[in-house]
């Protein structure tokens, strides 16, 4: 299962020295998301990135995978920029980072077309890698800001695409917000995870699908 999974990474990535995807990792710390369910989100994220599919899929894409953190109007900070999944100790030590990124904000709103148009500068410079994915977490709609469809055009432009995984713990339904105002480009989807305690066996979920379909327009960029 292992080496057949690799061997299809590289048939369709087209070489094992090139980038296949430049992944943005955007987590949710809005005022909705208490202490707790900051350090589940994190701690799932680095526990989903060593899960060995997971893994193997970013060393064998050569990855390069980026954190940010975002809430509010001006608050949205890439925490850790882009680091190449080389070898399997890249994975680790990325995983390590997120667990002892501290928190950089606690009490805003949440802007999430923000967050997304921050996204565009940083995939600039990446251009060798052949995809660009923004995977974005979120426990509420957008309240403040652009509003999230309203970077679509230049997300298009740019061939990013915005995926998500929705937390509605407090807010059911919200997936459906999420299909509609700020998943886009192509293959885009949603995630639902029902309550925070879920969201470690979803964001495994998610990463695994966005690291080992194949996308057919992985060659055109």
């Amino acid at each position: 299962m292992r080496g057949a999974l690799l061997a299809g990474l590289i048939g369709w990535g087209g070489s094992v020295s090139a980038c296949d995807v430049a992944l943005m990792l955007a987590v949710d710390v809005s005022g909705s998301v208490d202490a707790r369910e900051y350090r589940v989100q994190m701690d799932g994220l680095a526990a989903a990135l060593i899960d060995p599919p997971i893994a193997d899929a970013l060393v064998a894409g050569r990855a390069k995978v980026a954190l940010m953190q975002w809430t509010g109007s001006g608050r949205q900070t890439v925490v850790i920029n882009w680091t190449e999944m080389t070898y399997h100790a890249d994975v680790g030590a990325f995983a390590d980072r997120i667990i002892a990124e501290p928190r950089l904000w606690r009490d805003y709103s949440t802007a999430i077309g923000e967050a997304m148009a921050l996204s565009l500068s940083y995939f600039a410079q990446v251009p060798e890698c052949l995809r660009y994915i923004v995977d974005i977490s979120g426990d509420g709609e957008s309240n403040e800001g652009r509003v999230p469809s309203a970077t679509w055009a230049d997300l298009e432009r740019a061939g990013v695409t915005v995926n998500a995984l929705v937390i509605e713990e407090s807010v059911p339904g919200l997936t459906g917000y999420f299909e509609r105002e700020v998943i886009t480009g192509p293959g885009s989807f949603a995630i639902t995870a029902n309550h925070f305690d879920d969201y470690p066996v979803q964001i495994r979920r998610k990463l695994y699908r966005e690291l080992t379909q194949a996308v057919a327009q992985s060659g055109t960029r």
